[in-house]
């Protein structure tokens, strides 16, 4: 349908002002013939008038093989835009990093004029390639050619969700560990995990190389694998007192702002306590020629980050203050697993790992997948003055078998 002969007023309000507008991407589809995008647009501005959705989940809807990848939409007024009756979403598998040639973009749009609406979202919250809009038809052969071009479909539904990752060290000279080749190993180690459906619920895993989290990971992520360091930060004398010649206050906007208190500065050297350094990334941030972080390097892994669901949200909490990062990663495998099984066996349907961990306590969380607790778990100090071991228990009960 031609642009003159729609009538969009509501929509039309939303391509005003200086942004791009996602109105004016669906029109352009419609204009080069893509009926479903035309239908899209008369459905969306019926949706704004009656203020009542036009679509309903379809559940899972996959292709030969997979439970996962694909996102059944469809609308429950058929009959009057049969164009978009089904309106599926597929995700794809995005490269680690999201780094791309021109030809594979290219190939992945013109799969999708193929066989879809000509939509893409680039990328989903999960950090997929989403695919927005086909039939039911249409997706073995999308999924076909996919493949052919060796792309693979991401996760979606009760299961492992593609992980993601920062650029890390492709780009960024704060990574502390490889999250480009962590992220592959473990997309590629956890393949059924990540087509085939059999958790209680969906199941998160970002990867940031440092504490700045570019991938958000500590607030979107069941599992948030953020790297850190646990030596020194590096000082070089010389380029702080530069700073400090070229009038940055560093008592006020280094020492004030460290939320330890562990900086010092005395006009000519800087010492840093790095005892009570939480590796904030603050002070590196703001002096990134004269602070760097240490060169025994890892990852802090936290646990249960959910957006407000079932419960309301919450931050992941660390479950291992510091773990090295390396091939063939079979410590921080193993620590998954133990974390899917209790959550398999003991989880409510629809219930994160985080709220299994509220709901059973962080003793009994910890204890049940072989995690010693440690102070950098503790989330608010304690307010009973009273403190209980089990170990009395255990000789009590021993003193009362042997009378």
């Amino acid at each position: 349908m031609a642009d003159s002969q729609r009538s969009t007023p509501l929509l039309d309000e939303l391509k005003e002002g200086p942004w791009p507008s996602f109105v004016t991407q669906i029109e352009e589809m419609a204009d080069e013939g893509k009926e479903s995008c035309g239908q899209l647009l008369e459905l969306l501005e019926r949706s704004y008038n009656e203020k009542i959705g036009h679509w309903k989940h379809g559940g899972i809807v996959g292709v030969m093989g997979y439970g996962g990848g694909v996102i059944g939409r469809y609308s429950d007024v058929q009959d009057e835009y049969p164009a978009i009756a089904h309106f599926h979403t597929i995700r794809v598998n995005q490269p680690q990093g999201w780094f791309y040639t021109s030809d594979s973009l290219r190939t992945i749009c013109d799969i999708w004029d193929r066989h879809g609406s000509g939509l893409t979202n680039m990328h989903g919250s999960t950090g997929d390639i989403i695919l927005l809009g086909t039939t039911t038809d249409e997706l073995e052969p999308t999924f076909a050619e996919l493949t052919q071009n060796d792309f693979d479909l991401g996760g979606s539904g009760s299961d492992m969700r593609t992980p993601s990752c920062c650029v890390g060290p492709a780009r960024c000279e704060w990574a502390c560990y490889d999250t480009l080749a962590l992220t592959q190993e473990l997309t590629m180690h956890w393949q059924d995990e990540l087509h085939r459906p059999a958790f209680p619920y969906k199941f998160k895993i970002k990867n940031s190389g440092c504490a700045n989290d570019c991938v958000a990971s500590i607030a979107r992520a069941d599992l948030s694998i953020i790297g850190t360091w646990r030596d020194q930060i590096r000082i070089d004398q010389d380029e702080v007192r530069a700073c400090a010649e070229n009038g940055m206050n560093i008592e006020r906007d280094i020492c004030g702002n460290c939320p330890t208190k562990c900086i010092e500065w005395d006009g000519n050297e800087m010492t840093i306590d790095d005892s009570n350094c939480v590796k904030c990334m603050h002070c590196i941030n703001a002096m990134p020629k004269a602070l760097r972080p240490g060169t025994d390097t890892g990852a802090c892994i936290l646990l249960g980050a959910k957006a407000p669901i079932v419960e309301g949200a919450q931050l992941s909490s660390v479950i291992v203050p510091f773990m090295k990062i390396e091939e063939p990663y079979d410590e921080l495998k193993d620590l998954i697993e133990r974390i899917w099984d209790f959550w398999g066996e003991h989880g409510k349907n629809r219930e994160r790992v985080g709220e299994l961990m509220q709901r059973v306590g962080l003793g009994n969380f910890l204890e049940e997948i072989e995690v010693e607790p440690v102070p950098q778990m503790v989330a608010y100090p304690r307010d009973n003055p009273y403190v209980f071991y089990e170990e009395y228990y255990e000789e009590d009960d021993e003193e009362d078998d042997e009378e």
